[in-house]
């Protein structure tokens, strides 16, 4: 278990991590991003410069601060994975929203102690926004100063406000049938945001994302920020979200998220 010092320590190194990023991808946004197309058979995969330098700039200041520390990232791969403590990055999660010049990109930033993820943040520079928690509290630092993240009450899919980030494009045709079923039970969705939607359940803004295909560093640095607030982060039968990512559930309230899984189970997913 962390120390409390060590957490602090930790703490403020995520704040220096999430601001050497930014200094990287700021001046490209809305710019020239060298964009590339890693995709294959088709299928549109994009990366910039943005991605890869902010990666290089999170890395170098890791490798600074605490050379022993492992680190596992989307752009340049795995360095000391099996660590006691290993950072896990995504520098840029929606470069989609990135190149299109819509601000609901972010920076994921999460720490494994012991294989388990333990301190996260989700970033968005522009807007000047970090999310950032762990399971004793979760805050939001922006240009207006710190306040604290608590998930909203919501006592079912009739009154949620969902998200996901593209039914089409990130459902298999199973996944999309059960979708659509809780989309039509809720309130409202909305689309595109990428992780930027899990920071807004945070907030209490939202209720519920639903989301399919994903890799560890697209959500392990949501799953200590969601504690802190009093969210919950699970797969699509209610169980723990392991490193591997997969089809994911973020919810503010347990009643929403449960009125969620009633939905999926029968698909057998």
């Amino acid at each position: 278990m962390l120390s409390p010092h060590h957490l602090v320590v930790l703490d403020d190194l995520l704040l220096d991590l999430n601001a050497v990023s930014a200094e990287v991808i700021a001046p490209l946004f809305r710019a020239n991003h060298g964009l590339e197309d890693k995709g294959h058979a088709g299928w549109f995969d994009p990366v910039t410069a943005a991605d890869k330098g902010a990666e290089a700039a999170i890395r170098t200041l890791i490798s600074q601060r605490f050379p022993e520390h492992g680190v596992i990232g989307e752009e340049y791969g795995e360095d000391r994975p099996d660590a006691e403590f290993v950072w896990v990055l995504d520098p840029i999660d929606g470069t989609r929203a990135f190149i299109a010049g819509l601000p609901v990109w972010t920076t994921l930033i999460g720490l494994r102690h012991q294989g388990k993820p333990v301190l996260g943040s989700i970033g968005q520079p522009y807007i000047g926004e970090i999310y950032i928690g762990h399971a004793g509290g979760s805050r939001l630092v922006s240009r207006d100063g710190v306040r604290p993240l608590k998930v909203r009450a919501c006592d079912g899919l009739g009154s949620a406000v969902i998200a996901t980030t593209d039914p089409d494009g990130c459902f298999r045709p199973p996944e999309l049938d059960v979708w659509k079923q809780v989309r039509a039970a809720s309130r409202l969705a909305r689309f595109g945001c990428d992780a930027y939607a899990y920071a807004m359940v945070a907030a209490g803004t939202l209720d519920l994302v639903l989301e399919a295909g994903l890799k560890s560093w697209d959500i392990e640095s949501a799953i200590p920020l969601m504690e802190g607030a009093g969210g919950m982060v699970t797969d699509w039968h209610g169980a723990p979200v392991g490193q591997q990512g997969g089809q994911i559930a973020i919810a503010g309230d347990r009643r929403c998220l449960e009125a969620a899984l009633a939905l999926i189970a029968p698909a057998a997913l």
